[in-house]
């Protein structure tokens, strides 16, 4: 341990940032040498698959998110699809989500908060967005609300809660199961609550981009000790045992039980009860994770005190652009500054990123932008609620850049600096052809004082 300890000094050293040189990166992983000897203890046990430090980081995760239950996967992404998933099974009776039955969500957005829903043969309902915080329109969901409705599943935009409040009480008056992506967003509380105990089910992803890391990994939480069971079945070939890896005969009964048209005392560990996968973690993933949750609480609070930097830095620059605002009643511990260049600014989107890129600024899109006009949708089933006008804009017009722990405050002044020579490179004295992106093409316009 000392040894590695003292490769993390030699191979990880502070590096100077030098303005325009250096880069400005939107996430990364914020470690130190602590994270290598965790990760170097559990290699040594050889074990690999989910163990000991799995075990561990489920039952701490579940109390920093005061959670009952804490099911660790392998990315975020497979949280969702066994949140969503483990709704299909026919253990739930009436309350069973069935082939082409309708979940609501939005389109603005991560491909894999929706793709579970056309994965399980189900159809998505989307429904248009709020800006500034590019969350579900709470006001639409009476009207996106059908017969076939059974499900809700929405991320809290880049940490910003959604409107908890409206959702929970409308998925309460429907009967309707929630379930809170929070993949973006740990750490964020709503009335003082933390996200992800409000609804159902809730996931978490720890991809290097997010508040903590696993390299890969992911976890589902939730109250309810059924859906526990099934989540942890879906996660596990779909099996009815629910011993741990390694371990056989927690159920007391392993040969004395009747299942399907199986032969009574069949093996317990060998029965099958949903159609599932092999999403487990493995124990060194797992370590990495337990170091990282003990840095947590500081990742948040550095991640609040950057986006302040940036706010206070870029307020005066709001009439060109749409800044983030929490939504009222949370407190977010943001993913990325999510922005929005207005629509009669003398400069576009794509204009802004680019002298980003100039200048080692790194940004992001809100991720698909409208996924209906994504290729991989186009001939998928959904239904969609309006025209989803705000959709489109945020994905003509929306962009990110980070907040994340690893960010100095040389840097978040060069951004600064950065965004307040952007109003100058095209300053407007009279009338002028410029180039300005419609949809998926560009047309010419005559701009003159701010009007076209």
């Amino acid at each position: 341990m000392k040894l590695t300890s003292d490769y993390y000094t030699a191979a990880f050293p502070i590096r100077e940032f030098i303005p325009g040189i250096t880069p400005v990166p939107v996430s990364g992983k914020v470690f130190n040498a602590e994270e290598l000897q965790y990760l170097v203890n559990s290699s040594l046990d050889f074990w690999l698959t989910t163990g000991r430090f799995a075990h561990q980081f489920e039952r701490e995760f579940a109390k920093f998110n005061n959670a009952r239950y804490a099911i660790l996967v392998n990315s975020g992404s497979s949280a969702n699809l066994i949140a969503l998933s483990c709704l299909t099974s026919p253990e739930l009776g009436n309350r069973q989500i069935k082939p082409g039955d309708e979940v609501i969500t939005v389109a603005a957005g991560f491909p894999t908060t929706v793709n579970p829903i056309l994965q399980n043969q189900l159809v998505p309902v989307f429904v248009d967005i709020e800006l500034p915080s590019c969350n579900i329109n709470p006001m639409m969901l009476e009207q996106a609300f059908s017969k076939q409705t059974r499900a809700i599943i929405l991320a809290h935009t880049l940490g910003n809660p959604f409107n908890l409040e409206k959702i929970v009480r409308f998925a309460k008056e429907k009967n309707l199961w929630l379930i809170e992506d929070c993949c973006d967003a740990l750490g964020s509380t709503y009335k003082d609550q933390n996200v992800g105990t409000f609804g159902d089910l809730a996931t978490f992803s720890f991809y290097p981009a997010h508040h903590i890391t696993m390299g890969e990994g992911g976890c589902i939480t939730t109250n309810n000790p059924k859906l526990k069971k099934l989540a942890t079945s879906f996660r596990d070939w779909g099996r009815n045992c629910w011993c741990n890896t390694g371990m056989d005969g927690t159920c007391g009964k392993r040969f004395e039980q009747q299942f399907g048209d199986l032969p009574f005392g069949y093996d317990h560990k060998y029965v099958y009860s949903n159609i599932g996968y092999n999403l487990k973690v493995t124990d060194m993933q797992a370590a990495v994770g337990l170091a990282q949750l003990k840095k947590l609480p500081q990742f948040i609070q550095k991640r609040k005190e950057n986006f302040q930097s940036l706010y206070q830095g870029l307020k005066d620059l709001n009439e060109y652009f749409i800044l983030p605002k929490a939504t009222p009643k949370s407190d977010p511990s943001w993913f990325g500054f999510l922005m929005a260049v207005r629509d009669d600014a003398p400069f576009t989107r794509n204009q802004v990123i680019s002298i980003f890129n100039e200048n080692k600024i790194a940004s992001r899109l809100l991720f698909g932008g409208n996924l209906i006009r994504q290729p991989a949708y186009q001939n998928s089933r959904y239904r969609k609620v309006g025209g989803l006008e705000n959709t489109d804009f945020i994905m003509n017009n929306g962009f990110w850049i980070g907040l994340y722990p690893g960010l100095t405050k040389d840097m978040l002044e060069y951004v600064i600096e950065c965004f307040h020579d952007i109003p100058g490179k095209f300053k407007i004295s009279d009338c002028v052809e410029i180039e300005y992106q419609l949809g998926d093409r560009y047309e010419d316009f005559h701009y003159c004082r701010n009007r076209y």
